[in-house]
């Protein structure tokens, strides 16, 4: 019986650590002092800005429009918060080669939802990558992205865990991911753009409902 006792407490202990070993897994928001904001208070440094507002440090989308750096950026490192309504669908672009045409950009997506596909879930590449896990705090809660671009690397940090690590190398080909599904893009995501404006969508969807934006911060890397 004391060998059996000992046995569980072990186990238990065993466990304990797990536990310990996972929570301390954790990535904390990196310290963002001194870096650049994404976007000035006048919103002189976007691109046709008119149906973006800021709102008590808050950036809100007025329409369908994205909003879009006039910079171009290629390695960097994107800290941001950011705020769902239900049915709330928006997303980060990444190296836009066309801001004219939404599948020029890779998409990190912020969404209520993942209509209907885990490509489509919220810190999804999307269309190209599902997130590892959900890490989506309920509607009304701001979420935490830290988003990182290093030449053909793209991780997503999404509230203190990395759930996108991905090589865009490994997209060889268009309109299919590695995994052999199928996507829209008529370009491999190996040749997309390495260096581009970046985006926030605007209200987007059938639903049109709103989404907020707050402490965009952005350091670029050599």
């Amino acid at each position: 019986m004391l060998a059996g006792m000992n046995k569980s407490i072990l186990t238990l202990a065993v466990a304990a650590f797990a536990c310990a070993s996972f929570a301390t897994a954790a990535t904390p928001p990196p310290d963002t002092t001194g870096w650049k904001d994404l976007f000035a208070q006048d919103l002189s440094d976007a691109v046709s800005p008119a149906k973006w507002t800021w709102t008590n440090g808050e950036l809100v989308a007025g329409d369908h429009e994205t909003l879009w750096t006039k910079e171009s950026y290629g390695n960097f490192i994107l800290d941001l918060d950011f705020k769902v309504a239900k049915e709330s669908n928006s997303g980060v672009f990444l190296h836009s080669s066309n801001i004219k045409n939404a599948l020029a950009a890779l998409e990190i997506q912020v969404h209520e939802n993942t209509d209907g596909s885990k490509y489509g879930m919220v810190a999804a590449i999307y269309d190209a990558m599902p997130p590892s896990k959900d890490m989506a705090k309920p509607v009304g809660d701001w979420n935490h992205f830290t988003i990182t671009c290093k030449d053909s690397l793209v991780s997503v940090v999404f509230n203190g865990e990395e759930v996108i690590h991905a090589d865009l190398n490994n997209w060889t080909e268009a309109k299919k991911n590695p995994d052999g599904t199928p996507n829209k893009f008529a370009v491999a995501l190996k040749d997309f753009a390495r260096k581009g404006p970046l985006g926030l969508q605007g209200l987007h969807g059938k639903a049109q409902a709103p989404v907020w934006y707050k402490n965009l911060k952005i350091k670029v890397l050599e």
